[in-house]
């Protein structure tokens, strides 16, 4: 396993879990991170393009034979 793959998988996990922190967590993280929730809010359409983004990289590297 590469380092690609490695940095691959640590970005998918994480832009799912903005996806689901953007989507259904608004309240609690609001409610934990008030500082930080200020300046940084949580955006629905920031993390869906995030997610695409990674996804789309993951579609490359699995063109390119890297993945599996």
């Amino acid at each position: 396993m590469s380092i690609e793959v490695i940095i691959f998988y640590l970005l998918v996990i994480d832009s799912v879990s903005a996806n689901l922190l953007a989507i259904f967590g608004k309240d609690w993280y609001a409610q934990h991170f008030r500082i930080f929730s200020r300046w940084f809010p949580p955006a629905e359409g920031w993390a869906l393009y995030y997610l695409v983004l990674v996804l789309w990289v993951g579609s490359l590297l699995y063109r390119a034979g890297v993945l599996f």
